[in-house]
């Protein structure tokens, strides 16, 4: 019986990369390798790992993600977001291996009001933005067995995220203001990793757009987590304005599907399904502590 193929995944500490990690399924190995396990920045230590490894596949979840630290830290957020990623690239190349880049909608200024398509024009107007772009141009520039796949609004059962601080606000406040302008879909990590892992085993290269279906604002989003948490909460809608960040968030994120679509892969299910999910695994593994 052969060996199952290895898949490395950076940034294992991360949301993301540790769901990937710790998904239940049996076609791969996985290896997930966190920041002090590979520096992705050391072009030496990235070949060194690729060839202790020799996977088949490597996703890319290393990231430098702090999106308003990142305007007063452009050449750090570069070093990692553009300059790691060109050392994964070509570490990955170099043995064979395919790659998935994992991107973002802040590629996308924001300021349309249709669904941004995987060949829309780009125009990020943040600092994280443009060096997530500077990613996605290396992995385009060295590697051409490769994925970049773009997501919005992540959150999941590892790190922190919007609808963990919402459910933990719900514990201190009784209202809440939420931002009611700008308008994206959520995307729970267990979906995303699925389609990941789908996505590897083809060879159906280029750009894809993957987040739950359907949108939703901020305030929408904290609406739904606090009626389907069962939390006493009054949330008031507020603007952008009122909440002024050294980063400016897009207004407007949806990414259409579209080539999800075109090569045979199922949409990902409604974010309010996946937020339920999600909900019902968080108490889940709340009672199993518990009752430790």
């Amino acid at each position: 019986m052969s060996e199952k193929p290895t898949i490395v995944v950076t940034g294992a500490d991360g949301q993301l990369g540790r769901e990937i990690v710790l998904i239940e399924q049996t076609a791969f190995t996985v290896v997930g390798l966190s920041r002090n396990e590979l520096d992705i920045t050391d072009l030496a230590g990235c070949r060194l790992v690729m060839s202790e490894y020799k996977p088949f596949a490597v996703i890319h979840c290393a990231a430098y993600t702090a999106v308003d630290k990142a305007e007063s830290e452009q050449d750090e957020a570069f070093r990692v977001n553009r300059d790691g990623t060109s050392n994964i690239a070509l570490a990955s190349h170099e043995i064979g291996a395919k790659l998935i880049y994992i991107s973002t909608d802040y590629v996308f200024d924001g300021k349309g009001n249709t669904p941004y398509i995987e060949s829309d024009d780009v125009s990020p107007t943040t600092v994280y933005g443009s060096s997530k772009l500077a990613g996605e141009e290396s992995v385009q520039a060295i590697h051409p067995h490769s994925f970049i796949v773009r997501t919005s609004w992540v959150y999941g059962q590892y790190g922190n995220n919007f609808v963990k601080t919402m459910l933990s606000l719900a514990q201190q406040r009784k209202v809440l203001k939420v931002v009611a302008d700008q308008i994206g879909s959520p995307t729970y990590t267990n979906d995303l990793a699925r389609f990941l892992l789908q996505l590897v085993e083809t060879d159906r290269y280029g750009i894809y757009h993957a987040s739950n279906a359907g949108i939703c604002s901020w305030y929408d989003f904290a609406t739904v987590i606090f009626a389907e948490s069962g939390a006493d909460v009054k949330v008031e809608a507020c603007t952008t304005a009122e909440f002024p960040r050294p980063a400016p968030r897009p207004a407007y994120s949806v990414m259409e599907h579209r080539n999800m679509a075109l090569n045979g892969f199922e949409p990902m299910r409604h974010w309010q399904d996946a937020l339920r999910d999600f909900l019902s695994n968080l108490n889940s593994n709340k009672s199993s502590k518990s009752g430790l």
